[in-house]
């Protein structure tokens, strides 16, 4: 979907909820959006460097499941604060550096990979804690120690940090300009002097670690930690980045897109709340949007395949211009 439609979508919106939501542009209200969508917005980084290397990772959801667990065990054993937090991104880094080596030097399908990911790890994890929570965290777990205001401040912080800063990455620095020319052509990146294989190992690295590190915020949220935490993330990290104008066929995209696209599925639930229309239309909605942007990438691809100007006696010229057989 073009930015500039999705600027369009995004005014409508805002213009059309306090019309049909009171209540909803609350310093409180906004402030629970900000913290319920900042885990999935950390998480989108690292998809959209995934997504613009051409590939995609279905297994985040079972990802930050295990490295929200694995915080709350390491922070109920006595450990310090900051080793659970390494902990957290350092397993979610390994798990996305072994879906990266499968699909870089194995040469195996991403979505293959990422979904068996999926599976084994969401039953590792559910075979290990026998579906049981973690419970009772430690004072020090919970918002990091620190008083709720300050807490929320932390989190949106680092998460606008992490977009701003992986952002000026990508357009600035020769890794970020690696990503696009791989996405865009593993071939002509090779050629370039690129290695395609690093930099999609190191894109499926980057998202694990991310993934720990909202896994880690999210779960310091709350007093206790579901077995079951993340279901149904990736599809809502995949929707907000392909919706902000990522190709799904990689090479072309922004972290600003991605931004935008976290921050519209992100008010579509509780505006339908406040409004008082069934949650059930907000996966509908959701479908409808991904639907349309996909589609708009479909066309533009298309147009740059076969130019809409080129008329159909300058089609046939340039058929004509190969030579025929017999």
């Amino acid at each position: 979907m073009p930015l500039r439609i999705l600027w369009r979508v995004l005014t409508v919106a805002a213009l059309m909820v306090p019309l049909t939501a009171r209540g909803f542009f609350t310093a409180g209200n906004l402030r629970d959006l900000a913290m319920a969508n900042a885990p999935v917005l950390i998480a989108a980084i690292g998809m959209t460097l995934v997504i613009l290397t051409g590939h995609i990772d279905v297994s985040i959801g079972s990802v930050f499941a295990i490295c929200a667990v694995l915080a709350g065990l390491i922070a109920k054993a006595g450990w310090p604060l900051p080793i659970a937090v390494a902990g957290a991104i350092g397993i979610g880094g390994m798990l996305g550096a072994m879906n990266g080596a499968l699909v870089s030097w194995l040469r195996m399908p991403s979505i293959v990979v990422t979904l068996a990911s999926m599976v084994a790890l969401r039953d590792g994890l559910r075979w290990a804690t026998q579906g049981a929570w973690i419970e009772n965290l430690p004072p020090g777990f919970q918002a990091f120690g620190m008083n709720l205001p300050g807490f929320e401040a932390a989190v949106i912080g680092v998460a606008v940090l992490l977009v701003a800063g992986s952002a000026l990455a990508l357009r600035y620095l020769a890794a970020g300009r690696a990503v696009y020319a791989t996405g865009s052509s593993e071939n002509a990146a090779r050629l370039a002097g690129l290695n395609p294989k690093l930099v999609v190992w190191s894109a499926f690295t980057a998202l694990g670690a991310l993934t720990g590190l909202a896994a880690t915020l999210n779960a310091a949220r709350f007093n206790q930690i579901p077995a079951n935490t993340g279901l149904g993330l990736e599809l809502r990290v995949i929707a907000a980045v392909v919706v902000g104008g990522t190709s799904i066929r990689g090479g072309k995209g922004t972290l600003i897109g991605t931004l935008m696209g976290v921050v519209l599925l992100g008010v579509i639930g509780p505006a339908l709340t406040f409004a008082g229309v069934s949650a059930y239309w907000e996966k509908a909605i959701h479908g409808i949007i991904i639907l349309v942007a996909v589609a708009s990438d479909a066309r533009q691809t298309i147009r740059s395949r076969w130019p809409p100007s080129a008329g159909a006696d300058d089609q046939m010229g340039s058929l004509a211009a190969f030579p025929s057989e017999g």
